[in-house]
Protein backbone atom coordinates (compact mmCIF):
# COMPACT_ATOMS: atom_id res chain seq x y z
CA UNK A 1 0.00 0.00 0.00
CA UNK A 2 1.17 3.47 -0.31
CA UNK A 3 1.40 4.20 3.30
CA UNK A 4 3.68 1.21 3.94
CA UNK A 5 5.59 2.46 1.15
CA UNK A 6 5.76 5.90 2.97
CA UNK A 7 7.31 3.80 5.90
CA UNK A 8 9.55 2.10 4.19
CA UNK A 9 10.54 5.30 2.52
CA UNK A 10 11.13 6.82 5.84
CA UNK A 11 12.93 4.15 7.61
CA UNK A 12 15.15 3.48 4.85
CA UNK A 13 16.38 7.28 4.58
CA UNK A 14 16.81 6.99 8.86
CA UNK A 15 19.20 4.06 8.22
CA UNK A 16 20.92 5.97 5.68
CA UNK A 17 21.41 9.03 7.45
CA UNK A 18 22.61 7.15 10.89
CA UNK A 19 24.88 5.49 9.06
CA UNK A 20 23.28 2.29 9.70
CA UNK A 21 23.07 1.68 5.81
CA UNK A 22 24.60 2.77 2.31
CA UNK A 23 24.34 2.63 -1.19
CA UNK A 24 24.99 -0.61 -2.77
CA UNK A 25 25.66 -2.53 -5.95
CA UNK A 26 26.06 -5.82 -4.68
CA UNK A 27 24.21 -8.62 -6.57
CA UNK A 28 22.40 -9.87 -3.93
CA UNK A 29 18.91 -8.68 -2.60
CA UNK A 30 16.86 -10.33 -0.01
CA UNK A 31 13.35 -9.07 -0.11
CA UNK A 32 12.05 -6.14 2.72
CA UNK A 33 9.35 -6.65 5.31
CA UNK A 34 7.44 -4.57 7.11
CA UNK A 35 6.45 -6.20 10.64
CA UNK A 36 3.62 -5.11 12.90
CA UNK A 37 5.39 -4.68 16.88
CA UNK A 38 2.41 -4.73 19.88
CA UNK A 39 2.65 -1.18 20.36
CA UNK A 40 1.28 -0.30 16.53
CA UNK A 41 4.34 0.95 15.40
CA UNK A 42 6.16 -1.10 12.25
CA UNK A 43 9.38 -2.32 12.60
CA UNK A 44 11.26 -2.86 9.21
CA UNK A 45 13.46 -5.92 8.54
CA UNK A 46 14.85 -7.97 6.02
CA UNK A 47 14.43 -11.47 4.71
CA UNK A 48 17.51 -13.19 4.83
CA UNK A 49 16.56 -16.41 4.54
CA UNK A 50 17.57 -17.66 1.30
CA UNK A 51 21.28 -16.32 2.82
CA UNK A 52 20.81 -18.10 5.96
CA UNK A 53 20.15 -21.74 3.62
CA UNK A 54 23.47 -21.37 2.09
CA UNK A 55 25.36 -19.95 5.28
CA UNK A 56 28.11 -21.76 7.32
CA UNK A 57 26.61 -22.05 10.95
CA UNK A 58 28.49 -20.32 13.77
CA UNK A 59 28.80 -22.92 16.45
CA UNK A 60 29.49 -20.32 19.02
CA UNK A 61 26.96 -21.57 21.80
CA UNK A 62 24.04 -19.31 23.73
CA UNK A 63 24.38 -20.21 27.70
CA UNK A 64 21.58 -22.35 28.58
CA UNK A 65 18.51 -20.52 29.98
CA UNK A 66 18.13 -22.90 32.82
CA UNK A 67 21.65 -22.64 34.11
CA UNK A 68 21.60 -18.74 34.35
CA UNK A 69 18.31 -19.11 36.38
CA UNK A 70 20.03 -21.66 38.81
CA UNK A 71 22.84 -18.72 39.12
CA UNK A 72 20.15 -16.20 40.38
CA UNK A 73 19.29 -18.45 43.88
CA UNK A 74 20.88 -16.60 46.11
CA UNK A 75 20.34 -12.90 44.56
CA UNK A 76 18.41 -10.01 46.10
CA UNK A 77 19.35 -7.36 43.96
CA UNK A 78 19.29 -7.55 40.19
CA UNK A 79 20.06 -5.31 37.14
CA UNK A 80 18.76 -5.18 34.10
CA UNK A 81 20.64 -3.59 31.10
CA UNK A 82 19.21 -3.11 27.65
CA UNK A 83 21.60 -2.38 24.78
CA UNK A 84 20.81 0.60 22.54
CA UNK A 85 20.27 -1.38 19.20
CA UNK A 86 22.77 -3.99 20.47
CA UNK A 87 23.07 -5.20 16.66
CA UNK A 88 23.55 -2.13 15.14
CA UNK A 89 26.57 -1.22 17.23
CA UNK A 90 28.74 -4.18 15.33
CA UNK A 91 30.08 -3.46 12.45
CA UNK A 92 30.04 -5.58 9.57
CA UNK A 93 33.48 -6.35 7.47
CA UNK A 94 33.11 -4.71 4.25
CA UNK A 95 33.92 -7.64 2.55
CA UNK A 96 30.40 -8.95 4.08
CA UNK A 97 28.60 -5.92 3.43
CA UNK A 98 27.42 -6.68 -0.11
CA UNK A 99 25.49 -10.39 0.95
CA UNK A 100 22.94 -8.29 3.15
CA UNK A 101 21.94 -6.17 0.32
CA UNK A 102 18.18 -5.19 -0.05
CA UNK A 103 16.15 -3.00 -2.43
CA UNK A 104 13.37 0.06 -1.81
CA UNK A 105 11.96 1.67 -4.59
CA UNK A 106 14.33 4.55 -3.36
CA UNK A 107 17.57 2.35 -3.93
CA UNK A 108 19.62 -0.56 -3.52
CA UNK A 109 21.51 -0.86 0.19
CA UNK A 110 23.51 -2.72 2.33
CA UNK A 111 24.03 -2.93 5.77
CA UNK A 112 27.44 -1.51 7.34
CA UNK A 113 26.09 -3.06 10.73
CA UNK A 114 25.03 -6.56 11.82
CA UNK A 115 21.92 -6.61 10.84
CA UNK A 116 18.89 -8.34 12.48
CA UNK A 117 18.03 -11.67 10.72
CA UNK A 118 21.00 -13.40 10.26
CA UNK A 119 21.39 -16.76 11.20
CA UNK A 120 25.27 -15.89 12.98
CA UNK A 121 23.93 -12.65 14.92
CA UNK A 122 23.13 -14.37 17.84
CA UNK A 123 26.37 -16.28 18.15
CA UNK A 124 28.18 -13.49 16.81
CA UNK A 125 26.76 -10.95 19.40
CA UNK A 126 26.91 -13.80 22.13
CA UNK A 127 30.33 -13.97 21.80
CA UNK A 128 31.11 -10.33 21.72
CA UNK A 129 29.43 -9.99 25.08
CA UNK A 130 31.16 -12.78 26.84
CA UNK A 131 34.29 -11.36 25.48
CA UNK A 132 33.11 -8.52 27.47
CA UNK A 133 32.34 -8.99 30.94
CA UNK A 134 35.01 -11.84 30.21
CA UNK A 135 35.94 -13.58 34.22
CA UNK A 136 33.21 -11.91 35.80
CA UNK A 137 30.80 -13.76 34.13
CA UNK A 138 28.87 -16.43 35.98
CA UNK A 139 29.90 -14.06 39.22
CA UNK A 140 28.02 -11.65 39.06
CA UNK A 141 26.95 -10.78 35.82
CA UNK A 142 25.17 -12.42 32.59
CA UNK A 143 24.48 -11.99 29.01
CA UNK A 144 22.05 -13.92 27.01
CA UNK A 145 22.57 -12.52 23.55
CA UNK A 146 21.74 -8.91 23.87
CA UNK A 147 20.11 -9.14 27.27
CA UNK A 148 22.73 -7.87 30.62
CA UNK A 149 21.28 -8.97 33.77
CA UNK A 150 23.93 -8.09 37.37
CA UNK A 151 22.96 -10.08 40.33
CA UNK A 152 24.14 -9.94 43.60
CA UNK A 153 23.33 -10.77 47.68
CA UNK A 154 24.00 -7.51 48.92
CA UNK A 155 23.16 -4.03 47.71
CA UNK A 156 26.63 -2.31 48.60
CA UNK A 157 28.05 -5.48 46.38
CA UNK A 158 25.71 -4.75 43.88
CA UNK A 159 26.55 -1.12 43.52
CA UNK A 160 29.75 -1.88 43.22
CA UNK A 161 29.06 -4.82 40.41
CA UNK A 162 26.83 -2.16 38.64
CA UNK A 163 30.27 -0.40 38.56
CA UNK A 164 32.23 -2.95 37.09
CA UNK A 165 29.87 -3.58 33.77
CA UNK A 166 29.90 -0.78 33.10
CA UNK A 167 33.34 0.30 33.10
CA UNK A 168 33.39 -2.86 31.04
CA UNK A 169 30.60 -1.45 28.45
CA UNK A 170 32.17 1.86 28.21
CA UNK A 171 35.58 0.36 27.07
CA UNK A 172 33.60 -1.61 24.64
CA UNK A 173 32.12 1.67 23.55
CA UNK A 174 28.82 -0.05 23.79
CA UNK A 175 25.53 2.05 24.39
CA UNK A 176 22.79 1.07 26.81
CA UNK A 177 19.42 2.26 26.17
CA UNK A 178 18.87 4.19 29.49
CA UNK A 179 15.11 4.02 29.43
CA UNK A 180 14.39 0.46 28.72
CA UNK A 181 17.32 -0.82 31.71
CA UNK A 182 16.16 -1.52 35.57
CA UNK A 183 17.99 -0.69 38.53
CA UNK A 184 18.70 -1.89 41.55
CA UNK A 185 15.49 -4.01 41.85
CA UNK A 186 14.67 -7.07 44.26
CA UNK A 187 12.35 -8.53 41.34
CA UNK A 188 12.77 -8.22 38.26
CA UNK A 189 11.48 -9.77 34.71
CA UNK A 190 14.41 -11.67 32.87
CA UNK A 191 13.75 -13.55 29.69
CA UNK A 192 10.38 -13.92 30.23
CA UNK A 193 10.11 -15.07 34.11
CA UNK A 194 10.04 -12.64 37.08
CA UNK A 195 12.72 -13.55 39.64
CA UNK A 196 12.41 -13.00 43.14
CA UNK A 197 14.77 -13.65 46.20
CA UNK A 198 15.40 -17.34 45.07
CA UNK A 199 12.16 -17.96 43.04
CA UNK A 200 10.78 -18.41 39.29
CA UNK A 201 7.35 -17.24 38.23
CA UNK A 202 6.49 -16.85 34.68
CA UNK A 203 6.06 -13.40 32.65
CA UNK A 204 2.57 -12.59 33.80
CA UNK A 205 2.02 -10.93 30.25
CA UNK A 206 2.80 -14.16 28.72
CA UNK A 207 0.36 -15.95 30.83
CA UNK A 208 -2.32 -13.38 30.18
CA UNK A 209 -2.05 -14.31 26.31
CA UNK A 210 -2.57 -17.61 26.83
CA UNK A 211 -5.86 -17.27 29.70
CA UNK A 212 -7.40 -14.44 27.25
CA UNK A 213 -7.41 -17.13 24.50
CA UNK A 214 -10.88 -18.08 23.10
CA UNK A 215 -11.90 -21.62 22.13
CA UNK A 216 -10.25 -23.19 19.18
CA UNK A 217 -12.15 -22.90 16.00
CA UNK A 218 -9.65 -24.94 13.74
CA UNK A 219 -7.01 -27.56 14.73
CA UNK A 220 -4.44 -25.02 14.29
CA UNK A 221 -5.54 -22.71 16.74
CA UNK A 222 -5.51 -26.08 19.26
CA UNK A 223 -2.36 -26.78 18.21
CA UNK A 224 -0.77 -23.54 18.83
CA UNK A 225 -2.65 -23.37 22.23
CA UNK A 226 -0.89 -26.45 23.72
CA UNK A 227 2.34 -25.88 22.31
CA UNK A 228 2.61 -22.16 23.81
CA UNK A 229 1.50 -23.50 27.04
CA UNK A 230 3.52 -26.73 26.95
CA UNK A 231 6.69 -23.61 28.05
CA UNK A 232 5.26 -23.67 31.13
CA UNK A 233 4.72 -27.35 31.94
CA UNK A 234 7.59 -26.92 34.29
CA UNK A 235 5.29 -25.08 36.70
CA UNK A 236 2.05 -27.78 36.33
CA UNK A 237 1.88 -31.00 37.84
CA UNK A 238 0.27 -33.81 35.15
CA UNK A 239 0.64 -31.53 32.29
CA UNK A 240 0.77 -34.34 29.98
CA UNK A 241 -1.53 -36.19 31.13
CA UNK A 242 -4.05 -32.70 31.21
CA UNK A 243 -2.81 -32.24 28.15
CA UNK A 244 -3.02 -34.93 26.21
CA UNK A 245 -6.44 -34.61 24.65
CA UNK A 246 -5.69 -31.38 22.95
CA UNK A 247 -2.56 -33.52 20.58
CA UNK A 248 -4.85 -35.58 18.75
CA UNK A 249 -4.61 -31.79 16.94
CA UNK A 250 -1.20 -32.52 15.48
CA UNK A 251 0.53 -31.57 12.21
CA UNK A 252 -1.58 -34.64 10.79
CA UNK A 253 -4.73 -33.54 11.64
CA UNK A 254 -3.82 -29.98 10.21
CA UNK A 255 -2.86 -31.67 6.99
CA UNK A 256 -6.24 -33.38 6.67
CA UNK A 257 -8.58 -30.69 7.90
CA UNK A 258 -6.38 -28.47 5.14
CA UNK A 259 -7.38 -31.00 2.32
CA UNK A 260 -10.86 -31.18 3.04
CA UNK A 261 -11.69 -27.46 3.71
CA UNK A 262 -15.32 -28.25 3.46
CA UNK A 263 -15.63 -30.29 6.42
CA UNK A 264 -16.74 -27.95 10.00
CA UNK A 265 -14.33 -28.24 13.10
CA UNK A 266 -15.34 -28.90 16.51
CA UNK A 267 -13.81 -28.89 19.61
CA UNK A 268 -14.61 -32.11 21.38
CA UNK A 269 -15.49 -32.97 24.76
CA UNK A 270 -12.20 -34.10 25.91
CA UNK A 271 -9.93 -31.40 24.51
CA UNK A 272 -12.52 -28.71 25.24
CA UNK A 273 -12.05 -29.90 29.10
CA UNK A 274 -8.16 -29.96 29.18
CA UNK A 275 -8.54 -26.54 26.88
CA UNK A 276 -10.63 -25.08 30.15
CA UNK A 277 -8.34 -26.77 32.86
CA UNK A 278 -5.33 -25.42 31.37
CA UNK A 279 -6.54 -21.85 31.05
CA UNK A 280 -7.79 -22.42 34.53
CA UNK A 281 -4.59 -23.57 35.83
CA UNK A 282 -2.33 -20.59 34.03
CA UNK A 283 -4.58 -18.12 36.55
CA UNK A 284 -3.34 -19.81 39.38
CA UNK A 285 0.09 -18.87 41.53
CA UNK A 286 2.14 -20.47 39.57
CA UNK A 287 5.79 -20.05 41.59
CA UNK A 288 9.14 -22.34 41.87
CA UNK A 289 12.48 -22.03 43.49
CA UNK A 290 15.29 -21.66 41.85
CA UNK A 291 18.06 -24.34 42.53
CA UNK A 292 20.72 -24.32 45.46
CA UNK A 293 23.39 -27.03 45.07
CA UNK A 294 24.07 -26.34 49.11
CA UNK A 295 20.97 -27.67 49.94
CA UNK A 296 19.82 -31.89 49.94
CA UNK A 297 16.54 -32.43 47.23
CA UNK A 298 14.14 -34.99 47.07
CA UNK A 299 12.34 -36.69 44.09
CA UNK A 300 8.76 -37.89 44.41
CA UNK A 301 7.26 -39.97 41.50
CA UNK A 302 4.00 -41.13 40.89
CA UNK A 303 2.21 -43.23 37.84
CA UNK A 304 -0.99 -44.38 36.83
CA UNK A 305 -2.67 -45.84 33.90
CA UNK A 306 -2.87 -42.78 31.89
CA UNK A 307 0.96 -41.10 32.76
CA UNK A 308 3.95 -40.97 34.98
CA UNK A 309 4.68 -37.70 36.92
CA UNK A 310 7.50 -36.29 39.21
CA UNK A 311 8.57 -33.59 41.30
CA UNK A 312 11.61 -32.50 42.06
CA UNK A 313 11.79 -30.62 45.86
CA UNK A 314 14.22 -28.76 47.57
CA UNK A 315 14.94 -29.64 51.27
CA UNK A 316 14.94 -26.25 52.99
CA UNK A 317 14.26 -24.95 56.83
CA UNK A 318 11.07 -24.18 55.69
CA UNK A 319 9.89 -27.08 54.06
CA UNK A 320 10.04 -29.10 50.45
CA UNK A 321 10.14 -26.21 48.16
CA UNK A 322 9.14 -27.21 44.46
CA UNK A 323 12.01 -26.82 41.68
CA UNK A 324 9.91 -28.65 38.89
CA UNK A 325 7.02 -30.44 37.62
CA UNK A 326 7.32 -33.28 35.17
CA UNK A 327 5.30 -35.43 33.24
CA UNK A 328 4.95 -37.91 30.47
CA UNK A 329 1.38 -39.20 29.13
CA UNK A 330 1.43 -43.13 28.34
CA UNK A 331 -0.12 -44.80 25.35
Amino acid sequence: SNKDQETLNKETDKLLKNGIIEHSTSPWSSPVVLVKKKDGATRFCVDYRRLNQITTKDAFPLPRIDDIYDQLTKATHFTKFDFKSGYFQVPLDKADRPKTAFSTRIGHFQFKVLPQGLTNGPPTFQRIVNQILGPNRWKHVLGYIDDIIIYSKHFSEHIRHIEEVCALLHEANFKLNVDKCEITRTEILFLGHVIKAGTIKPDPDNIRGLTETREPTSAEEAFRFVKAAEYYRKFIPKFSTIAAPLHTYSPTTLNQQKTNKRSKFELSDAPREAFHKIKNILTTDLILGLLDDALPFKLQTDACVDGIGAVLLQVTPDGDRPLAFMSKKLT
